[in-house]
């Protein structure tokens, strides 16, 4: 044997020795997680650790996930067994949970929906385990729902009155009055009749302007059109139009006291009360003109004057959330629960106004309940990883 074939036999020698010695210290040191992986599973007594972003990667000890280096997270123990023999209910979205479907399907990404099982819907229904340290290390803090005094304030913008086109369909109508006084005699039915008829569509104009019917009837007592609407008088008050916006309409009504300010009088401020609301929606800002009759008795309030004007609503006790417990799916609203045990529950609930940090609550909560106001969106993140887990492990279980 010649020196080149020997030296070519102690390279090769020294390459096999090589590679079953990394072999042995691989299989020494080889994470625990790889075992999950491969699907082995020695005893399900034993305590399971996961990644909080590849559930599919667990183990049987604390470390650190072998895919992204984060730490795993132990698993809580569920008492409802599944054994994946269970009845599919229903198919969610594995990105958002909280779309489902009825059957198999991909979402957009092309991703399989994950089948729920009636065991796992029976784990969700009754909520998730969270040790107190856990609760404590994500900064979960609880309050209780209680009834309390809620106001609103609706902040908006107007102008003092100027308004010829209602003037003169105020002279109008009083003249049209006085027609209808004139003929009620007449021994022609016709005569009376069409100036009816003239009177009855003055007082729909003056309807679609802005009047109510009590200010009309006052106006034809009166006897007399508003000439403030047009100049600057002598009265005590002036009329102000205000926007309201359509979200805010069904808070403001008749006799809703207004505060105002300009920028003509800083620090002075002019109180009135909501005398009248239009009664049709202006399709391109969506909202409507309301008037406000407001005291003015220095005369300081000139006609095409701008205003910002404060409402404040009192919207009396109601049940109230607090508007921090409340996570907004975009389809629903949701708030944690705090039960007995530790365990956290998933919430529908239906609200009313928000007010000063609140929501009024009109279905999905009780007087006394426990809910989440704080380290929700983290308690709502862990209970979607924890049901990507358990689906997880019944496709590996089939």
């Amino acid at each position: 044997m010649n020196k080149k074939k020997m030296f070519l036999m102690i390279v090769m020698i020294v390459a096999v020795l090589a590679l079953i010695l990394l072999v042995f210290i691989f299989k020494g040191n080889r994470s625990p997680g790889y075992l999950a992986i491969e699907g082995k599973n020695e005893s399900a007594d034993k305590a399971v650790y996961y990644c909080p972003m590849h559930p599919d990667f667990t183990a049987d000890k604390p470390g650190s996930c072998a895919i992204c280096g984060m730490s795993l997270v132990k698993k809580e123990k569920v008492s409802t067994k599944n054994t994946g023999k269970n009845k599919i209910l229903h198919y969610r979205n594995p990105m958002d949970p909280e779309v489902t479907s009825p059957v198999p399907m991909k979402d957009s990404m092309g991703m399989d929906y994950v089948p729920v099982y009636e065991g796992e819907k029976a784990a969700e229904e009754a909520g998730i385990y969270m040790s107190p340290e856990k609760q404590q290390m994500i900064g979960v803090k609880k309050e209780k729902i209680e009834k309390r005094g809620l106001a609103r304030e609706i902040l908006t913008v107007g102008k003092v009155a100027y308004d010829p086109e209602l003037y003169v369909a105020q002279e109008e109508y009083l003249q049209s009055l006085k027609t209808v006084e004139a003929t009620r005699k007449s021994v022609l039915p016709s005569v009376s009749g069409q100036s009816k008829s003239l009177l009855e569509a003055a007082g729909k104009k003056l309807i679609l302007l802005g009047m109510t019917k009590d200010q009309i009837e006052e106006l034809g007592k009166q006897g007399k059109a508003q000439e403030n609407l047009y100049l600057p008088l002598d009265e005590d008050t002036a009329w102000v139009y205000l926007t309201i916006y359509e979200y805010e309409m069904g808070l403001i009504k008749e006799g809703v006291p207004v505060e105002l300010e300009t920028v003509a009088y800083p620090g002075v401020k002019f109180s009135g009360k909501i005398s009248a609301i239009t009664p049709v929606l202006n399709a391109q800002t969506r909202s409507v003109q309301a008037r406000a009759e407001v005291a003015d008795p220095e005369h300081k309030l000139k006609p095409e004057m701008f205003v910002n004007i404060k409402i404040k609503i009192d919207l009396g006790e109601k049940l109230a959330v607090p508007e921090s417990a409340v996570l907004d799916t975009g389809t629903r609203k949701i708030v944690y629960l705090a039960k007995e045990e530790d365990m956290l529950e998933a919430r529908e609930v239906t609200l009313g106004q928000k007010a000063a940090g609140f929501y009024e609550v009109l279905d999905g909560l009780k007087e006394g309940d426990m809910v989440v106001t704080s380290g929700n969106f983290l308690v709502d993140s862990e209970s979607k990883l924890k049901g990507a887990v358990s689906s997880s492990e019944h496709k590996h279980g089939e």
